[in-house]
């Protein structure tokens, strides 16, 4: 595999000489010639290394603001403000009904189903060449990518989008489901282990675009569902789909809400973020977007594909473990400060997962800084082919790369800054006032760890 230079994000690069795969790191694409328009199918935006933004400044604003924050809510926010599910201002009876219609929900499942029959048509039938099948970018762009802003803006949409829900009750009519309980302890791990499964297909996997491996993917994927869906009913999709857990995470940042009496509102999205449920399988479903998306950042770097094509162990174990390593590292860091926080400020309920919502404005914006390129570019790219005008030009980059580069830094920066708030409000509810502040001293070291540590992928 050629390593891509990584002077120019990858979506403003000019087409090369050489045939070369679609991105860097893990091969996350198939190979393009020089024929080819520059198609992106990864969850990446290519390398952003090199751009225009002095890293040291970067890293000293980003310090700062961490800090100022942390010392003003310190004096200013003595007492917890977020009232989780509890707040928000109702909308009238009749947007509510409209959401809530059958008729709404029903549309909603027949354009999931058809949407996901669209897939599986150019999966089976089109070419296997990502430049020409609009399907990988569908799965890897206008899914995994799309459904941050959807999710942000509408809520959780994938709950009613989803089409192996739609599935399972077109087969419950002719079979009623098992309704056998979940393990109490199984919370979200199911989810937790699917998102890791897409993402080791998406950023490790030999050939991710192909038409063959999507298939085979979500065949299994789709069999297994819907099997123990068969077993425990539908709530089996609460805890083990990744895109409802994945679209639910980021759906508690949105503006529009549910309230603990089901009423639909308007909220600040800090009440959304506060009403997270901490449940089992929280803290890795949270690590595996934060880790994995660290890999993508630096899967791509020339020191690193060197390792994994000279690797004893050969491309795809190595991959595997810079992924899995990733994750890890993300968890440790977590687990260390809230070890931290209980020497400092004794024992509390779930100390593993009394903070951990305070890490999904974080990953949010880490998802922003990698992505907001990709969609722009790849996915008007995906929607062309699919319509069969594919020979429109190819869409231009929004954003210099200076401007770019200002994005990327200010959504890492934005994002920890909301989870120090996050983080702050939860301390002073838990802790007696005298040991507050100092309980938060390991979470500002983790704040700033991640924050270095994103900064660095993006910057050099």
């Amino acid at each position: 595999m050629t390593p891509l230079s990584p002077a120019l994000p990858l979506s403003v690069r000019p087409a090369p000489p050489l045939p070369i795969p679609t991105a860097g790191g893990g091969g996350r694409g198939a190979v393009l010639h020089p024929a080819d328009p520059p198609t992106v199918l990864a969850h990446g935006i290519g390398s952003p290394h090199d751009l225009p933004v002095s890293p040291f400044y970067a890293l000293a604003g980003a310090f700062t603001a961490l800090f100022v924050s942390f010392l003003a809510l310190g004096l200013l926010w003595s007492a917890s403000r977020f009232r989780g599910d509890r707040s928000g201002l109702a909308l009238p009876a009749g947007v509510r009904r409209v959401a809530d219609a059958p008729a709404t929900r029903t549309t909603l499942r027949g354009l999931g189903l058809t949407a996901a029959l669209a897939v599986l048509l150019h999966l089976l039938l089109g070419p296997d060449d990502p430049a020409r099948n609009p399907a990988p970018g569908a799965v890897y762009v206008l899914l995994w990518v799309g459904l941050v802003p959807a999710s942000l803006l509408l809520g959780p949409v994938w709950r009613l989008l989803n089409p192996l829900r739609s599935l399972h009750a077109l087969l419950s009519r002719a079979r009623p489901p098992g309704d056998r309980p979940l393990p109490p302890r199984l919370g979200q791990w199911p989810a937790a282990a699917w998102l890791f499964a897409f993402t080791w297909l998406e950023l490790v996997s030999p050939d991710p675009a192909s038409t063959t491996t999507l298939l085979i993917a979500l065949g299994v994927h789709a069999a297994v569902q819907l099997l123990l869906a068969a077993r425990f009913g539908e709530r089996w999709f609460d805890h083990a789909d990744a895109f409802e857990a994945y679209s639910g995470l980021l759906a508690r940042l949105a503006p529009l809400g549910r309230r603990h009496d089901g009423r639909l509102v308007l909220r600040n999205p800090f009440h959304g973020l506060d009403a997270t449920p901490e449940r089992p399988g929280l803290l890795a479903t949270v690590c595996v977007l934060l880790g994995s998306t660290a890999y993508d950042g630096f899967s791509d770097n020339p020191a690193w594909i060197n390792a994994i094509q000279t690797s004893p162990l050969g491309r795809t174990p190595t991959a595997t473990l810079g992924l899995l390593g990733s994750i890890a590292l993300v968890a440790t860091l977590y687990c260390l400060c809230a070890a931290a926080t209980r020497l400092i400020c004794g024992p509390h309920p779930g100390p593993l997962t009394a903070f951990a919502h305070s890490l999904v404005p974080i990953a949010l914006g880490y998802l922003i800084a990698h992505y907001f390129s990709l969609l722009v570019t790849a996915g008007p790219r995906t929607v062309s082919i699919a319509l069969g005008t594919d020979n429109a030009p190819e869409p231009l980059p929004p954003l210099g790369p200076g401007a770019l580069a200002a994005l990327q830094v200010i959504a890492v920066v934005t994002g920890h800054v909301l989870g120090v708030i996050a983080a702050h409000d939860r301390s002073v509810r838990l802790f007696p006032p005298a040991k507050a502040i100092a309980g938060q001293l390991p979470l500002l070291a983790l704040m700033i760890t991640y924050t270095v540590g994103g900064l660095t992928l993006l910057l050099n």
